[in-house]
């Protein structure tokens, strides 16, 4: 534990297609780019206030503050790029562990986030990548690694067992992480190694042809266990609910940490992963949600053509984690990874449905992607006494630099008859590219942060950070090339008073910059999307830890949101504005370690507050539930401890899918059971236990998303 803080089937071949090939670019640039100036004043700063390190504690960055168990966790680390007490945050940041996804069977990100207050259990059709939305609005492309984001453009998922915990850092959330969407931030902490050895080889069986196979091995590599080596690797295969869609996977992440003295920690890193999987398109909503007089249509009816082909993609990271302790009181990071991920896709997506509500037109479009990025992340952590108060500042730098290449051909497909389908259709395809428009993304960001110890029972937060951006597209079809600068300072800030010990109460302001790229009928760029959020809140921490609550009622609006041009048709115009309203209760507990329960609800008043077009003004917004209830719980039955018991349930009320229908409310229970040997772990459950049939989401208007049927799963990991 670390010392606390001072503020308490076979795969799809690819087809051949002559392009000009992408230079791969070198990625030199970014490794000039660190804040050595700020670093260094701010070193002499801290360093000459001794007087303030001697109250101080040293701070340990890069490796877990919570490690892996419990529902209950008092510590988080993404809303300050430290371990930081929940209680003294003044923003909603909830955890999930490895435990608590381990008693859940999770396998992807989405079923981790279903039992967080304000995530909304979304799903554009199980189309292989994660999709979230966050306090109303999508956070798909807000999923962080290690605190570093991702290329937008990526087409993979997470793999929750690299995972230790997923922090869900909820609002504008901009200073610390720059261009990130309004609603929040998803932050998954990766395994690292650890100092002692472990071993785990586990296999998991169950419904729809899954299949798993995956492993977890370290080993310290000297005597104090400073150096130490660990791998985890994952092999899945399933199959799916929807006829002909299947999913493989291959993933493996190595890690290294060296031992380069007392005061200097270095893990080097490294993944690779190879998918390919038939996508899960969805079926139309004339039939399912909506009335359709041919009768009602399977939820398992495949309606894409499995002779088109899948995805097949492969990507590849590689990158270190430093940190250095200058003194108890100043600490040096440097975050770093490049990735790359290139592959094929294809799909065949449905379009409007024919009059006779029986034949489905179809659109099929085959995608290229070739896509890199470097990104870093350098800051420097001082606690000082400056102006009679304790100061904790985090100050950085952090810059990304990629290239991203998707080219696509657009083809035409026959409809299908969704009530006799008839499979094998050939797609006829242009020779040449639709699209063929590389582009060059570099970012770069100055942040300062500091938590400000006012009293004992007082604590403020305050940010600022200013960003640039610059985007270069080659459009080598028009034969233009265009260039979009963007620039944008983001503040936030917030107050935290603890009343009672235990008991806080909070209130705080943030901000959120996205650039949006793109032009106007006139030529000119779009602003970027801005995000402004105020919360007020509730926290509770039980002494000596076991049990803690957060209550948050939050007001986020998201301005410069594109819409129709109602002038020049096929154009856009920034006039779009939305609003999301609401309340959040969350509850973690671990109790007298037999009983151990995660519980959310959360109330969500959203409204598309201006658009072009009226109808929308006023509605809601698509896929936000107005209520959300979720809960977990697992019970260690005392008269046989070696067997947990876990149960839980979600209701989520009825949303709108994408007008002009909504989606029903639906209420889905789960169950499982583990047993705990001298060394393994045997885990069986059931997902949906009731064999609820219902609709968690819809791509557009043409297209609902069915939800998973009851399926069954047992697991069994022997430890070595």
């Amino acid at each position: 534990m670390h010392p606390s803080t001072p503020f308490a089937a076979a795969h799809a071949r690819r087809p051949t297609l002559s392009r000009t090939p992408r230079p791969r670019h070198r990625v030199g640039t970014l490794w000039a780019w660190s804040p050595l100036a700020l670093c260094l004043s701010q070193a002499v700063w801290a360093q000459s206030a001794p007087a303030a390190s001697a109250q101080l504690q040293e701070v340990r960055i890069n490796a877990s503050t919570e490690k892996d168990v419990g529902f209950a966790p008092a510590e988080a680390q993404t809303a300050g790029k430290a371990p930081m007490r929940r209680l003294e945050t003044p923003q909603s940041v909830s955890v999930v562990t490895r435990e608590q996804m381990e008693s859940r069977q999770v396998t992807n990100l989405q079923q981790a986030l279903q039992t967080v207050a304000g995530v909304s259990p979304v799903n554009f059709g199980r189309r292989g990548i994660d999709d979230i939305n966050i306090r109303g609005f999508r956070s798909t492309e807000s999923v962080l690694i290690d605190g570093l984001v991702q290329s937008p453009g990526m087409w993979t998922r997470l793999t929750p067992y690299g995972y230790e915990r997923v922090e869900v850092l909820k609002g504008a959330a901009s200073v610390l992480y720059g261009q990130v969407q309004p609603g929040g931030i998803v932050n998954a902490v990766s395994k690292r190694p650890k100092r002692e050895a472990l071993s785990e080889v586990g296999v998991e069986v169950g419904s729809f042809g899954q299949r798993t196979l995956q492993a977890d091995l370290n080993r310290p590599l000297n005597e104090s266990g400073k150096a130490a080596f660990r791998i985890n690797a994952q092999v899945a295969n399933s199959d799916d609910p929807t006829d002909f869609v299947y999913r493989r996977d291959r993933w493996v992440a190595p890690s290294l940490a060296l031992d380069l003295g007392a005061d200097t920690d270095l893990v080097l890193f490294a993944t690779y992963s190879k998918s390919n999987w038939l996508r899960q398109q969805g079926i139309s909503p004339y039939g399912t949600v909506l009335p359709n007089p041919n009768g009602k249509l399977r939820t398992t009816l495949f309606t894409g053509d499995p002779s088109f082909g899948g995805y097949d993609i492969e990507t590849t990271s590689i990158g270190y984690a430093l940190e250095h302790r200058f003194s108890p009181a100043l600490t040096l990071r440097q975050n770093l990874r490049y990735e790359s991920e290139e592959g094929t896709g294809n799909v065949v997506a449905n379009a409007a449905l024919q009059a006779n509500r029986r034949l489905q037109n179809r659109t099929a479009t085959r995608q290229y992607i070739d896509d890199d990025m470097l990104a870093t992340d350098t800051s420097l952590l001082a606690q000082f006494s400056a102006l009679g108060v304790q100061h904790r500042l985090v100050t950085g730098l952090d810059a990304r630099t990629g290239h991203s290449w998707l080219g696509s051909r657009r083809c035409t497909i026959g409809a299908l008859d969704l009530f006799n389908p008839v499979y094998g259709m050939a797609a006829s395809c242009p020779t040449g590219l639709s699209a063929d428009a590389p582009e060059k993304l570099t970012v770069l960001g100055l942040y300062a942060q500091d938590q400000i110890k006012l009293h004992p029972q007082w604590t403020a937060l305050v940010g600022v950070r200013r960003d640039w951006s610059d985007q270069r597209t080659d459009d080598r079809l028009a034969g233009t090339r265009t260039r979009q600068s963007d620039a944008a300072t983001t503040l936030s800030a917030g107050l935290v008073y603890e009343f009672v010990p235990g008991w806080a109460a909070y209130a705080s302001y943030g901000e959120s910059f996205l650039p949006v790229v793109g032009q106007a009928f006139g030529g000119g760029a779009f602003a970027p999307e801005t995000g402004k959020q105020w919360e007020a809140g509730l926290k509770y921490e039980a002494p000596g830890g076991g049990l803690t609550g957060a209550l948050a009622l939050f007001d986020l609006t998201r301005r410069n949101v594109t819409t129709a041009d109602p002038v020049n048709t096929g154009f856009s115009v920034q006039t779009g504005e939305q609003r999301a309203r609401g309340v959040e209760l969350e509850v973690g507990a671990d109790l007298r370690r037999n009983l151990k329960l995660t519980a959310a609800y959360t109330f969500t008043d959203s409204e598309v507050t201006q658009d072009n077009n009226a109808a929308l003004v006023g509605q809601p917004l698509n896929l936000t539930p107005r209520h959300t209830l979720a809960l977990w719980a697992t019970y260690k039955l005392p008269q046989l401890p070696r067997v947990t018991l876990g149960a839980g349930m979600r209701y989520v009320s009825e949303q709108i899918g994408s007008y002009p229908f909504t989606l029903p409310a639906y209420t889905v229970a789960d169950l499982s059971i583990g047993y705990a040997g001298p060394n393994y772990r045997i885990t069986a459950g059931v997902k949906n236990v009731f064999d609820r049939t219902y609709y968690d989401g819809a791509v557009n208007a043409n297209v609902v998303s069915p939800g998973l049927p009851r399926s069954f799963s047992l697991g069994a990991t022997y430890f070595f």
